[in-house]
């Protein structure tokens, strides 16, 4: 019998993750297969599409989850290795509900489940997680009918030509453009999408392997861009492009080797689509610079703000019929992909709106450019009580200069007289507590961190 307390150990709040014998493994991985057909039957579907990264776990976890899946008498189509966006092309184009096993940016040692419903429609904890946490913890029930098949199939091919349809590359100028796969997915995703296109790729660590022996791949932190930054330069590339390890998210780097921030990329993305659709909702989260709303204002559009994660954003996204979302963390969310995150679109986005004018890219997105910015700075604290304790000291050091405090996700707190502002969050899938902070200049920005870190990690 499973505890409530290990099985709340893995079961985030929008996905399942943990390390590899520790809480995940082939045992609670059938269970939950089993859990998550119960509650997808229940909402009538018949077959479940189920695709992993190049994590050495991941093939074995997959076919585990699958077995767990026929049991409660749904079929499987086995996809391979696939990235996470390609999980979701199956699960929109489809129509069925999605399982893909990665731990994403996360270390070797890790593992995990993204889920998703049909049409790619989150799963979160409040719309499925808690119910699947549930019956792990009292068993899950028997099913009496006939077991379901489990068959293998190759969609690379379609879903590359399905990117290719939503973003038009035939007219640009040709460009240079190096890619750091990180060892992971993108490797196998990135020659499928770009097959055809007026681009050159320059392919960096594109060979699969999930220890990663290079570096993490992990964008968000930036050792890990530093080898793409030295490739830009090496190679006279026009753009560089580093993914994550499940290759749903998308970093950019200009042709000086320098980092374009996930919100710059955002406030081009939602430009390019109001340019078509004035008016429309833009969904950006709490993270993002506040250049952001102001540039979707700018261009006629709603933005709309809501907290991180990707199944929150996704709800979002459907609930307020939004053309296109945006996180600080390289996520990016459009409506033609059944409202999921894909990187590899977004760089096409990217792509699209360098290769139709002649500046360079750092001349491209200096004016979105509008606040300095910390990056997201990591913490280790290993309890909810300590990250709490933390964050009030926090807030009572800042209070005299505190115009507004927000506790949608976390806390962020705005200060008095300057567009300064800071968020601090828990993570939900490491013991971390992330800070965030933005200010007119970077000296603003050193000194608001400085402060900040030294009361979180006295």
């Amino acid at each position: 019998m499973r505890t409530r307390a290990s099985v709340d150990a893995v079961i985030k709040a929008y996905d399942i993750r943990g390390v590899v014998g520790d809480g995940i493994d082939a045992d609670f991985v059938r269970d939950t297969g089993a859990a998550f057909a119960r509650l997808m039957r229940a909402e009538g579907a018949t077959l479940v599409a189920v695709g992993h990264d190049m994590r050495d776990s991941s093939p074995e976890l997959a076919t585990a989850f699958a077995g767990g899946v026929a049991e409660q008498g749904l079929d499987v189509e086995m996809l391979g290795l696939t990235s996470t966006d390609e999980l979701y092309y199956v699960s929109g184009a489809k129509d069925c509900p999605g399982a893909m096993f990665t731990a994403s940016h996360n270390p070797a040692k890790y593992n995990g489940i993204k889920l998703c419903r049909a049409g790619a429609r989150p799963v979160g904890q409040s719309s499925g997680l808690a119910t699947i946490a549930d019956d792990l913890v009292a068993g899950v029930p028997g099913f009496d009918g006939p077991a379901g098949t489990v068959t293998e199939s190759d969609v690379l091919a379609d879903y590359g030509a399905f990117l290719r349809s939503l973003v038009d590359l035939s007219g640009i100028r040709p460009l240079t453009v190096a890619v750091d796969a990180g060892n992971g997915m993108g490797g196998l995703t990135v020659p499928a999408v770009f097959e055809g296109l007026p681009v050159d790729i320059r392919p960096l660590y594109f060979e699969l392997d999930g220890t990663f022996p290079n570096h993490e791949a992990n964008p968000l932190e930036p050792a890990n861009l530093r080898d793409l930054q030295q490739f830009v330069l090496d190679t006279g590339a026009d753009i560089g492009l580093a993914l994550d390890g499940d290759a749903d998210r998308c970093f950019v780097i200009d042709e000086k080797g320098r980092p374009v921030s996930p919100s710059a990329v955002c406030a081009i993305v939602a430009e390019r689509y109001l340019a078509d659709r004035p008016g429309a909702a833009i969904i950006h989260n709490l993270i993002t610079s506040r250049a952001v709303p102001e540039i979707i204002a700018e261009n006629g559009g709603r933005a709309v703000r809501t907290r991180v994660g990707h199944s929150f954003i996704k709800a979002t996204m459907a609930e307020e019929n939004a053309v296109f979302g945006g996180e600080h963390s390289a996520h990016y969310y459009f409506t033609e992909f059944f409202n999921a995150d894909s990187g590899l679109l977004a760089a096409m986005h990217v792509l699209a709106a360098l290769g139709h004018q002649d500046s360079p890219m750092s001349e491209m997105m200096a004016r979105y450019d509008r606040y300095a910015a910390s990056g997201e700075i990591n913490s280790r604290l290993e309890n909810s009580t300590a990250q709490a304790e933390r964050t009030e000291a926090v807030l009572e050091a800042f209070a005299d200069r505190t115009e507004s405090v927000d506790r949608l996700d976390g806390v962020t707190v705005s200060l008095a007289d300057t567009p300064a502002w800071f968020n601090l969050r828990a993570s939900n899938t490491e013991p971390l507590l992330r800070l965030n902070v933005e200010a007119p200049s970077a000296g603003e920005v050193d000194a608001l961190v400085s402060e900040i870190l030294a009361i979180i990690r006295a």
